[in-house]
Formats: structure tokens, sequence, C-alpha cells
């Protein structure tokens, strides 16, 4: 597990340098180069999860785990990013590791999107959650994630970035007229939904977390579910 998380944070810091200075280095072509980057970075985390021996059940756990984690966004819809989507996959990636956060965390945005509508920044709320899920599996042995405070602040700062990194979209559909006023001004109007991001998480991980994991662990211990 160390040695993966030696390879696998330097290769998603250089993707995320990438996507942060494509724009200002190739203008006509970010688009592609960014939707090819993500998928680049999808492939490794899926390759290795299908070479896994993983049964029919676990497949089966993943999927109702990403389906609630993408359910849980309808009801909290008319409030804009407010919704317990992120602690649902904060807390199953502490439970079952990195590699199943990160396919809970992408087939959340994916299937959601399915009721709420998809489009050309389903890819990026797919990388997004999906990263939200890895963070949470290769920190949950970790001093930050034996406590709550530790979990709060992960929820807190992983919901600032959530909003950060999909205000990289808004740069995309400028199509290269990207200028410091305009980062100024997304960044400051997506305050507001950044923060209430980041807030629910705290809310939902202070008031639900202890039990969420005790069911999910028992779970896994029961029935020996995705053992790493």
């Amino acid at each position: 597990m160390a040695r993966s998380r030696i390879i696998v944070i330097p290769l998603f810091l250089l993707i995320g340098i990438i996507l942060i200075t494509t724009p200002f280095l190739v203008d006509n072509y970010f688009i592609p180069l960014s939707l090819l980057i993500m998928i680049l970075s999808f492939l490794p985390f899926i390759i290795r999860f299908e070479r896994r021996n993983v049964a029919g059940r676990e497949l089966v756990l993943l999927a109702v785990l990403a389906a609630i984690a993408a359910v849980s966004r309808i009801p909290f819809a008319s409030l804009p990013s407010v919704q317990p989507t992120s602690f649902v996959i904060i807390v199953s990636a502490l439970v079952f590791g990195a590699e199943s956060g990160f396919v809970i965390g992408a087939l959340a945005a994916l299937v959601s999107n399915l009721f709420l509508g998809q489009g050309p920044w389903t890819p990026w709320q797919m990388y997004a959650w999906g990263m939200i899920g890895l963070s949470a599996g290769l920190l949950r042995n970790t001093w930050i994630m034996k406590n709550i405070v530790g979990k709060v602040i992960f929820g807190f700062i992983t919901g600032i970035l959530f909003g950060w990194l999909m205000n990289l979209w808004y740069f995309v559909s400028l199509d290269g007229s990207v200028t410091m006023a305009a980062i100024i001004a997304v960044f400051t109007t997506s305050f507001y939904f950044d923060l209430a991001h980041a807030l629910s998480n705290v809310f939902f991980l202070l008031v639900f977390g202890n039990s969420w994991l005790k069911i999910l662990q028992r779970f896994r211990k029961k029935y020996g579910l995705l053992d790493e």
C-alpha cells in the first residue's frame, strides 16, 4: 500500500498541474487534451480493480454504495452544492479502500447525472469525486482519519477543492480566453457554493459518520468483503 502511495500521489499531482497549466500552453486543444488526461487517469485504477479477485457480491456492494451516493444528490438538488454524495464516498473509501472509493466516486457522478443531466462536465465530476474517494482511501490508516476532527477537516478541504476543480470546466468553455480577472470572478462567485459543499460534508460526517462507518465495517468483517 505504501508503494502505491509513492506512485499514485505524484502521478495525480502531475495530472493536476497539467490540467491547470494546459489552457495557458495549448489554448486551441485544451478541451480534448483535458478530457484525455482525465480518461488516462481513470484507466490505471479501473484496470487494477478489474484484475483483482472481486466476488460478485462485492461488485453488488460497490454498485449499491455508488447508487446511494448518486441518488442522495436528487433530494438536495434544490440546494446547490448541499448533498451527502461526498460523505457517502468518503466513508465508503475509509472502510473499503482507495480503489473502491475511486470507483464509487466516479460511478456516483455518472449515475446521478442520468437524472440531473449529462454533459461535458460529467468527466470532471467523475474525476473530482473519484479523487475524493481515492484520497480518503489512501489516508484511511493515517492519524488524519483516526479521529473525527481529522475526518471533518478532510471533508471540509475536499468540499472546497471539489469546487475549485469544477471551476476549471468554466475556463474550458471560454475557449482559451482566460484572464486573471475571469479567474478571480469565477472563484469569488463560486465561494458560496464551495463553502456550502464543504459545510455539508462537515455536517454529515459529524452527525452520521460514526454510525455509517460501524455499519459498513460490520458488513466488511462479517462477509469478508473487499479486504485489501
